[in-house]
């Protein structure tokens, strides 16, 4: 028998900055939720004022982790040391596969006007940690949308919808969905999530009944179950759907590595600091 999921944690995040001065809200990877499996962060960040995000986030390291820049508004620049570099625009998405280790930048492409958009890291398996570092980019205009019968659309960045629309992103070790979902007043959603995947909604405007009210600028982390369904408000909603295939391994992280071990992070570090990546 189908289950649908419940919430069972909500939160609004913690304000926080990083990379050169950038004011964010947390919202994974907070003291509230540390984690979902085999999401390790997911901030947002949001301002038309320069001094917010201007600094950007200068080259730092990564390995054992992939991050995914989602853009709804600005431009910023990516730029690696495995040789990738290109702009994000409003609507693109662009996802590194940090690997066995690579120095990366994201620096805005603006010195004013609105940035906005969301950074996730999603975690890989400990036979991947040390894989070649990998990267793909998608433009708003190879990212489908898919419209539902009653007006409401999603953007389809990972993963298949129930009607068989399907994402640009390919990721074997995680499997995972990125929905961007936008429905109109009073409508429903429903769409089929693996039992095996962790998840969590954060609603971007108005709000949605998923067993209880999720407002706008809420995270609620998905229970167990094999399927997602909710009713929009009479404001309609708009929200981002995430979910993957659990890892469920050790977690070790420090700073900008996430490894299994403390061992395997003392090494990242050395590796770094003595050129080895």
């Amino acid at each position: 028998m189908s289950t649908a999921r419940n919430i069972i944690q909500q939160t609004p995040g913690i304000l926080a900055s990083d990379g050169d001065g950038v004011r964010l809200t947390r919202i994974v990877g907070s003291p509230d939720v540390n984690m979902v499996d085999p999401f390790l962060l997911l901030d947002a960040f949001e301002s038309d004022r320069p001094d917010d995000y201007i600094g950007g986030f200068p080259s730092h390291p990564h390995r054992g982790f992939e991050t995914v820049t989602y853009l709804l508004e600005g431009r910023m620049r990516h730029k690696d040391s495995a040789g990738h570099e290109g702009v994000i625009e409003p609507g693109g998405v662009q996802w590194m596969t940090a690997g066995r280790g690579v120095v990366h930048s994201e620096m805005p492409e603006q010195e004013n006007g609105l940035l906005s958009g969301f950074q996730l890291w999603v975690n890989l398996p400990a036979d991947q940690k040390m894989s070649e570092p990998a990267y793909q980019e998608f433009p708003s205009s190879e990212i489908p949308v898919e419209t539902l019968k009653s007006g409401g659309t999603i953007k389809v960045i990972a993963g298949t919808t129930d009607l068989g629309t399907e994402g640009p992103v390919q990721i074997k070790a995680t499997q995972p969905l990125y929905f961007d979902v936008q429905l109109n007043a009073g409508e429903t959603f429903q769409q089929a999530i693996p039992e095996t995947h962790g998840g969590f909604v954060y609603v971007l405007k108005g709000s949605i009944d998923l067993g209880v009210e999720l407002r706008a600028g809420t995270l609620g982390v998905l229970g167990d179950g094999d399927r997602v369904e909710g009713k929009a408000s009479d404001q309609g909603a708009r929200f981002l759907l995430l979910a993957g295939r659990r890892l469920n391994e050790p977690v070790a992280r420090g700073g900008p590595f996430v490894m299994n071990t403390k061992q395997e992070i003392q090494q990242a570090f050395d590796d770094y600091k003595n050129g080895r990546f």
